[in-house]
């Protein structure tokens, strides 16, 4: 036992020593301010030399050898073919794998999975089956790190691909997009709630700092990115899901599942977004729930079933129940927000009354503000005596629209086409100037209540 620890000093000893002796090594620090400069400039061709010379003899002198070792030799593949094409891209290869080796407090385990198959499937190195295998070791190894947007369509996108193929049964796909749906609905929700805050600051009047600013960017620009790529795999899973592919293979699956609780709260939750709730399945798997974790969602399941009975008093109590019952606010404003989808059917002031209910419990729930001016809109034949007063609604939708674009950006592109298609159905400058309404209050008598001010022209 003495021995081994004293081998394991000495060894720890010559590595501190080392590290020392390569930070004291004029020649690298020399030519890592030299590469540090021309990679600062984009300058990588005149970089690579010097960083070559570093991040070989150096490796751990400074993370800058991968940084910056990275955009080098990715420079060096797009401007080269061939053989040499072939060299960079095992060099850039090897560099994430040193990267974690050298600095593994930098840098993560999913972040270098994920860096290695992008290169892969970039350059056409690996079939759907590889890129799978890689994609799902990282993100079952560390979920935590696995952000990469791009990469988590990739992930779902050749899992489908290979089910189309026959290689992958259709559970493991339900599976895998609900933990990337997931993923990405994590990752978002932490960029709206840091954004709300400075939105917070700017509705009140204060001037928002430099740091702020860049801040509102990074957030914006990110979680549009999540929004598309959500988009993407909601496109991807496709027909999949239909309640045609659903109820079957739930039919086969429930027996030897009903006692896994999560893979029940999923099925359930699935068949309800997909509309599914008609089917006798719908309720069974909702009993499933019930006994095995009554909680809010499943209330709110409940509700769904009693309301289509007919049991309008007995829907709204099971509504109530399950929002009493989440304490969680962001899940409590889902929640919200699906009941209100449930009850826009028959009544819409009450669908209204849920959605700013979620928007009180997250004031980032953009769905909400979707919701609220979809309903707004359909509401124009009823709000209104005259054809202008009826447009002027839609001036009220697109407003809505537009908040919900602002307070999550992931909703952005649904947000801003919803809004340039209500206000084009508003009154037109043409209908403001013959009506002398410029810059006029529009009151509506019906159940949106309100009103808004006329453009000027």
């Amino acid at each position: 036992m003495k021995k081994k620890y004293y081998l394991t000093m000495i060894a720890a000893i010559m590595s501190v020593g080392l590290s020392m002796a390569q930070a004291q090594n004029p020649e690298c620090m020399t030519n890592l301010s030299i590469y540090a400069e021309h990679a600062k400039v984009k300058n990588y061709d005149a970089a690579y030399e010097p960083w070559k010379m570093v991040y070989e003899s150096c490796p751990d002198i400074n993370k800058a050898n991968f940084s910056y070792g990275e955009k080098i030799l990715a420079h060096k593949i797009k401007n080269s073919s061939g053989a040499d094409k072939d060299g960079y891209v095992q060099d850039l290869m090897a560099l994430y794998d040193n990267s974690l080796k050298y600095f593994p407090n930098k840098f993560s385990k999913a972040g270098v999975a994920i860096d290695k198959a992008l290169l892969s499937y970039d350059e056409k190195m690996a079939s759907d089956e590889q890129l799978y295998t890689m994609l799902d070791k990282a993100f079952k190894e560390d979920r935590v790190n696995f952000k990469n947007p791009k990469a988590l369509y990739l992930y779902f996108s050749s899992l489908v691909d290979l089910h189309g193929a026959g290689k992958k049964d259709l559970q493991e796909v339900f599976d895998v997009y609900d933990d990337v749906t997931e993923k990405v609905e994590e990752e978002n929700k932490k960029l709206t709630a840091s954004l709300q805050k400075i939105l917070e600051k700017e509705d009140a009047g204060t001037a928002l700092t430099s740091k702020e600013k860049r801040g509102k960017k990074v957030y914006e620009t990110n979680s549009e990115s999540y929004g598309k790529i959500a988009a993407s795999i909601d496109s991807k899973l496709g027909a999949l899901a239909d309640c045609g592919n659903l109820i079957p293979l739930y039919e086969k699956s429930y027996e030897a599942k009903k006692g896994d609780v999560n893979w029940v709260k999923r099925a359930v939750g699935r068949m309800f977004s997909k509309e599914c709730t008609d089917d006798p399945m719908f309720r069974k798997l909702f009993e499933a729930q019930l006994a095995l974790e009554p909680s809010a969602s499943a209330y709110m399941y409940g509700g769904v079933l009693k309301q289509k009975a007919g049991d309008n008093k007995g829907a709204i109590a099971d509504f109530n129940k399950a929002v009493e019952l989440e304490t969680d606010s962001y899940k409590k404003s889902n929640i919200l927000y699906k009941i209100a989808t449930t009850v826009r059917r028959s009544s819409k002031s009450q669908a209204r009354s849920y959605a700013l209910k979620a928007v009180d419990a997250n004031p980032s729930n953009g769905k909400a503000y979707l919701l609220i001016a979809n309903l707004y809109a359909s509401s124009a034949n009823a709000c209104g005596s005259t054809p202008f007063e009826k447009r002027a609604i839609y001036w009220k939708a697109a407003d809505m629209a537009r908040k919900a674009g602002r307070v999550d950006p992931s909703l952005s592109g649904r947000a801003s086409q919803s809004a340039t298609s209500y206000a084009a159905k508003a009154p037109t400058k043409e209908m403001i100037f013959s009506s002398g309404m410029a810059g006029k209050t529009v009151s509506f008598n019906c159940w949106v209540g309100g009103s808004v001010t006329v453009p000027n022209l």
